[in-house]
């Protein structure tokens, strides 16, 4: 059997972001300084954000990110899709650390224990590890943190191919449990409808964005399964939220929205992504 490499490969960089450090921490801190956020009440408890490459979604993921910038935290549970197809609910890199252009985070392997011991009590599985990923959806979210975050961080990432509200649920009870007491930062990645004509995009992300600011991960479960709404993290998403919810959050407030057909003009077919902001 091959040996894990303690470094997880990025399969993105130079693809989805910028490879050189000095031009991906300018385009990270050209996101965050063009954000003007508007008002909003309460204690951060995690942010919302979208995972395409720069050009498309960075905008609108400067301005979660910005919610949180300077602000320094130990710790970020990290929840993304697990786009690529697999058997099991939820994964997590067997390596030891993420790598970006920006240098290095660990991962938190006693909190991914914790987490895995608890799942594996409440659901009789666990997070399944796995080497070499080729997931973006994670991976996007880390330059971000890395620029806006004011110290180091370790990283606890949990990949989502599960839509099951229970076991969600029991993931997001897992995850409060373990970040109890802990300055740790939430982070949910997802973008939100796939390919629609503009007009259907936004009718489509307006429901899945109110049931957000519902605070509502049933919600957002129930609009995807009946067509009304789409995200492809909505399960990072709805176990974010029940996470949040054990932690004492109680609100979210969107603070931003576009589509690609907003970056390139083509409004035929176009992706939805939004930005938000989890409160306590």
């Amino acid at each position: 059997m091959k040996p894990v490499a303690p470094i997880r490969p990025s399969p993105i960089a130079g693809i989805w972001y910028e490879n050189n450090p000095e031009k991906l921490a300018a385009k990270v801190d050209g996101y965050l300084d063009k954000v003007v956020l508007p008002d909003f009440d309460g204690d951060v408890v995690g942010v919302i954000a979208p995972h395409a490459g720069f050009r498309y979604s960075g905008a609108v993921a400067g301005h979660a990110f910005a919610a949180v910038r300077a602000r320094d935290f130990d710790l970020v549970a990290l929840l993304s899709p697990m786009h690529a197809a697999h058997p099991d609910s939820f994964l997590c890199a067997s390596h030891h650390a993420y790598a970006t252009p920006l240098g290095k985070i660990p991962i938190a392997r006693d909190l991914v224990d914790a987490v895995d011991s608890n799942l594996r009590e409440e659901l009789g599985f666990g997070l399944t590890p796995i080497a070499n990923d080729r997931e973006h959806s994670l991976e996007i979210e880390l330059p971000f943190l890395q620029r806006a975050l004011s110290g180091d961080f370790s990283l606890l990432p949990i990949m989502i191919r599960s839509t099951d509200a229970q076991e969600l649920e029991i993931l997001g009870k897992a995850l409060a449990k373990v970040l109890d007491g802990r300055n740790a930062l939430l982070v949910a990645s997802t973008d939100l409808s796939h390919f629609y004509a503009q007009d259907v995009a936004k009718m489509l992300d307006g429901e899945m964005l109110r049931q957000m600011e519902n605070f509502s991960p049933e919600g957002m479960l129930e609009a995807e399964e009946m067509g009304k709404g789409f995200a492809c993290g909505c399960g990072a998403v709805a176990a974010t939220l029940y996470a949040a919810r054990e932690l004492g959050a109680d609100s979210v407030k969107v603070l931003n929205y576009a589509t690609s057909g907003d970056v390139t003009g083509d409004f035929s077919s176009v992706v939805g992504y939004g930005a938000g902001v989890v409160l306590k």
